[in-house]
């Protein structure tokens, strides 16, 4: 026996905390009750649960991780008709999503899911996953930026911070440098140098938790194992 909003997640419907809205909305209903109580319990083998009149089943977990390519975004459907990440997978997986975002001129590594929990764990600031990044940054960057960034810096009212950083190469008209971060706030990388007024020309992720890019070709997926998953989640 699972608890309601369990059985939501493990289905792909929603996190666990919206899937208690949801069940308060009156919009679930087990064997053809409606239930509004949280804490129901249902068995996933033998109880027939709905959302808005439509049969819910648990699938099978999927956990991939894949090297986004620049040029692609992480929406399924996209306004402009730009490529998508969904795009590069096996059409059977279509109910996956992206665990975070990497922006249309960003590359590396992202996680896909349809284990609303472990997405969440993955990528709720609480948690702290930390994040690496390696930007390739058009202008001299100095260790006193870096210093700040770790310090955190104000951009447009929000503060930005980097866990870690170091610069891997820098000259006058071009920087390499690789941070850590854990928050995950929109752009954040970018911003960052934004507000030392540098560009930032080339940024790819390479490393989630302990899980690195490595040898993983832009386009390409693999799934992640069981040991994987575990590492990723005893992170937190």
């Amino acid at each position: 026996m699972v608890r309601l909003q369990k059985f939501l997640a493990d289905a792909g419907v929603a996190s666990r905390r919206a899937g208690e809205q949801i069940i308060l909305d009156g919009r679930v209903s087990v064997n053809g009750q409606k239930v509004v109580l949280l804490g129901t319990k249902v068995d996933p083998d033998h109880d027939r649960v709905s959302l808005d009149g439509k049969t819910l089943n648990v699938s099978k977990k999927i956990y991939l991780a894949l090297h986004k390519p620049t040029g692609c975004v992480c929406s399924h459907n996209d306004e402009l008709g730009r490529p998508t990440i969904y795009e590069l997978l096996p059409k059977e997986w279509g109910k996956v999503n992206s665990v975070g975002r990497l922006d249309y001129n960003s590359e590396g590594l992202i996680f896909l899911t349809n284990d609303g929990q472990f997405a969440l764990r993955l990528t709720h600031p609480r948690y702290g996953v930390r994040k690496k990044y390696v930007a390739t940054v058009e202008g001299e960057v100095t260790g006193e930026m870096l210093a700040d960034f770790k310090r955190g810096v104000w951009h447009h009212g929000e503060k930005l911070q980097a866990q870690a950083a170091r610069i891997v190469s820098a000259n006058r008209n071009k920087s390499v440098v690789e941070l850590e971060l854990s928050e995950g706030k929109n752009r954040e990388v970018r911003r960052l140098f934004e507000s030392q007024n540098l560009a930032v020309k080339r940024l790819q992720r390479i490393q989630i938790g302990k899980i690195k890019l490595a040898e993983l070709k832009p386009g390409r997926w693999r799934t992640l194992n069981e040991t994987e998953i575990k590492t990723l989640i005893s992170n937190i």
